[in-house]
This record gives C-alpha cells, structure tokens and sequence, in this order.
C-alpha cells in the first residue's frame, strides 16, 4: 500500500504518521511506501522510510505533484485553522478551499488516463454547523456555518460527496470535534483556549481564559482523532451511500467541567494557575459554536472517543507528559 498524508507536519499529522510506522499496516495491507507533504517539512518516522517535502497544495501543480505515485489511500488533513481563517479571508479560501479542490480534481485527471480511484480520507469539523442548535444535534441537522472556516469546511464536504459519488475516488468525511488537548505551542485557532487552560496548568505554566464557564463545547482528544483517521481508512463505505460526511462521537463539556477534571486529576494548584481575561472577539466566534452532537450513526459504524473528560486529561498525561503532571 502506497500512503500519502498532506498535512503531516501539523499536531495529528504527526501522531497519524506515527501510527501508521508503528504498525505498518492499514485493514491488513502492509505499507510499502509512505509520502508526507506540509506546508513545513515533515520529519519522516524512525524505522520507516518515507518521502517527505514541503508544500503549498493550493499551488499550481503541487497536488499533481503529490499524487504522482498513485497512491492508494489519501490523508488530507491540510487546513488553515478557525480563527486565521476568520482573520485572514483570502488566505483561508486559498488553502481551505482552493487547495481542496485542486487536490480532488488532480485524482479525477489522473483517472482520465487510466483507472484510478483511492481511498481520500478527508477532515472536516463540526464547525460546518452553526446557530441555533438543538439541544443536541444529529445526523439529520443541515450545515449553516457562522464562519468562514466552517464555510470552506462544508464546502469540501460537499466536493468530497460528489466526487465520490461519480467515482472519482472512494471519500469519507470526517468532522472532528474540538480536539483537545492539543500538545505543544498555542496554535491561531479561536478554539485554543480549551487546550491550553489544561496543558498549561499541567506543566506548571500559567494560561488565560477568555470566555466564561458556562461555555460548553464538543470535545475528543488527540488519540481519539488518530483513531477516528485509521478506522475512515479500512471502513466499508457502501453503507454510506451518498452521504460521505459523519459527525464524529465526542464528549460535550462545559469549562466549568474542563475545570473540575483538571482539579481530579491534578488538584488546586493547576487550577489557580487560570487567569481570567474575556476576549469578545473570541467570545462571539464561540457562541456561533455547537455544543452538543447525538453522533449515533458515526457510533454505530465503529467510531470511539472518550467518555469523561478525566479520560482526556489522562489521554494527555500518559502521551506527553511521560505519566507525570508537573
């Protein structure tokens, strides 16, 4: 099997390349050969060998480019996040959007000329919804998105469904929930904060809240998303039909919530180490948010993420803190 993955220098990239050099294996189909593409260079896996260079997908010729070996299974994890996307109108349209379509579109010319249709495994968010919500959504709720990024997001979902269904190649869809908590440094996502009023406090840093506790949210972490991106990979799609998108299971919380596990697993010192700011920028992009999802249709397909927050917290301890909180 012949693996690419765009996007595989950013924080799930590089868990998911990881998974795959730990097994090398996708549904039982050893990995011969592994490309690895970001606007950065990714670092290949120890023990793998890998090409690996940097990219703009959104640049004439550079998707053809990626797909000159073939491949067999597509990862497109590349995006520009939430709250750039917001801040920098163009740049998320180039990327989010543009990129998207050049990508789709260099499979379908490669298929002119001879029979080709791979697995394409693409992220999207549950920011394609927006207000107002149920009190949870479901499957059947239609996508509204509040921004830009949510925009070029169910944009791609629709591509993603249409060229699948004129067998271009063989898409699904995957919305993550806010994906936390997040390792490493602060990224421009409106959504980082959920992250770092955990990270930070777990490593003995200080971190800013900028909305209230009572804001509630979708959540999974790291380990989850990774898992929901190996399991889009194998799974049968036929019982999709035409609707190539699912939300995926998560946990909703409120900050408050997010809170008391921080003080369970880590007690009342991490938890001092929150300051609070409120930012109404950030505050008025959270409240165009969902909250809550009724995720049974990616659940009954074998979709998993955690069940408690705690469980997040400890997911995050046990990758990358070494089993130790500050």
């Amino acid at each position: 099997m012949h693996i690419l993955v765009i996007g595989a220098a950013g924080m799930i990239g590089r868990k998911l390349v990881a998974r795959l050099a730990a097994e090398g294996a996708v549904g039982g189909k050893r990995i011969e050969r592994l490309t690895l593409v970001d606007v950065v260079a990714p670092e290949p896996p120890p023990g793998m060998a890998a090409e690996a260079w940097a990219a703009d997908l959104s640049a004439p010729g550079e998707a053809a480019r990626m797909l000159a070996g073939r491949p067999d299974l597509v990862f497109h994890l590349a995006a520009i996040v939430s709250g750039e996307a917001e801040a920098d109108f163009d740049k998320g349209y180039r990327i989010n959007l543009d990129g998207t379509r050049l990508l789709f579109d260099a499979i379908r010319q490669l298929g002119l000329a001879e029979p080709y249709a791979p697995r394409v495994v693409f992220t999207s968010s549950i920011a394609v919804f927006g207000a107002p919500f149920p009190d949870a959504i479901g499957d059947e709720f239609f996508t509204t998105p509040l921004t830009s990024y949510g925009t070029q997001k169910a944009i791609g979902e629709l591509l993603l469904a249409d060229y699948s269904r004129r067998g271009i190649f063989d898409g699904i869809g995957i919305r993550l929930p806010t994906i936390c908590i997040r390792p490493g440094a602060p990224n421009k996502a409106a959504s980082g904060f959920f992250s770092s009023i955990l990270r930070e406090p777990l490593a003995g840093q200080p971190a800013v809240l900028p909305v209230g506790d009572d804001v509630m949210h979708w959540h999974a972490s790291p380990r989850a998303a990774v898992g929901f991106l190996m399991h889009a990979a194998t799974l049968d799609t036929a019982p999709l039909g035409a609707r190539r998108n699912l939300t995926m299971p998560g946990l909703a919380a409120t900050v408050a919530e997010q809170i008391e596990a921080l003080r369970r697993v880590a007690g009342d010192k991490a938890v001092a180490l929150i300051k609070r700011e409120p930012d109404e920028t950030i505050g008025r992009i959270v409240a165009g948010w969902p909250r809550k999802f009724d995720a049974k249709r990616a659940e009954a397909l074998g979709f998993v993420a955690e069940k408690s927050f705690d469980d997040i917290i400890r997911a995050h301890v046990e990758d990358e803190l070494g089993g130790k909180v500050a």
